[in-house]
């Protein structure tokens, strides 16, 4: 099974540069979307129902901001959206789980940090939110893949300049232990886990100054896997050609 995680950054956007003929060739049986900025209503029919996929929404009370989707040929047993219990942050339309028999996917578009001190506190307890919520359907016996844009470099191989950025949001230490605290859990970073010295390896890229036509970028999106699932994980990658946002694909292909 291949699925392809990819932060938009407006749907409506990637819609008028060839998004849904980029989606019938993709390949993907399951695509998830982050930072779509959409509500389902304000969307063109034909991107709603992309032939052969199921569509499944979760967007944010405020308009034009955030969201979440995913294209999936599998119709999912059952699709929630949000953590349930967490209206400070399921308001913000950031979560879709999907469950599968024994696999649930979590489809999460992680808060930036950069605004303020008081946005980046919030990151930091939807970050401790997630791994609560994690652990709660593992404790159920479910495995566990959750992808999206995690909004935070883990190491220093994972940006371009790691020494310019100590003191911004998205490669703070604080952002980067709860990445630790994370894997310390045994979640299990699919891409470094099959490339592990692999460079120059990001999925963002700045608007600014040239930055993705010179690859000066950060490696802020991800596949988490749940351990049990390593052995059925075949291959991780990072479709750096793919355009039309300032974050580009990820990949893997698992065995579910």
């Amino acid at each position: 099974m291949i699925l392809i995680s990819w932060n938009v950054n407006g749907i409506r956007a990637v819609e008028k540069k060839g998004f849904i003929d980029w989606v019938n060739g993709s390949g993907a049986d399951i695509l998830c979307l982050q930072e779509t900025k959409a509500h389902k209503e304000q969307l063109s029919e034909k991107l709603i129902n992309i032939d052969g996929y199921h569509s499944y929404w979760s967007s944010g009370e405020r308009k034009g901001y955030s969201g979440v989707a995913n294209y999936s040929k599998i119709e999912h047993e059952k699709t929630a959206s949000g953590f349930g219990a967490h209206e400070r942050f399921d308001c913000e339309g950031r979560i879709l789980a999907s469950y599968f028999d024994d696999v649930v996917l979590l489809n999460i578009y992680f808060p930036n940090g950069q605004k303020d001190e008081i946005r980046l506190q919030y990151k930091l307890d939807f970050y401790d939110a997630t791994l609560d919520f994690c652990e709660e359907l593992r404790q159920q016996g479910k495995s566990l893949i959750i992808c999206g844009d995690y909004n935070t470099a883990h190491n220093e191989i994972d940006l371009a300049r790691p020494k310019a950025n100590q003191k911004t949001s998205g490669f703070l230490p604080v952002e980067r232990a709860w990445m630790d605290k994370f894997e310390s859990f045994g979640y299990v970073d699919t891409f470094r886990t099959l490339h592990p010295e692999t460079i120059d390896a990001y999925s963002w890229w700045s608007y600014r100054a040239g930055a993705r036509p010179r690859n000066v970028g950060w490696r802020l999106d991800y596949f988490y896997i749940t351990p049990e699932l390593l052995p059925n994980l075949k291959r991780a990658e990072i479709l750096s050609d793919v355009m039309g946002s300032d974050h580009c694909p990820v990949l893997i292909e698992i065995d579910i």
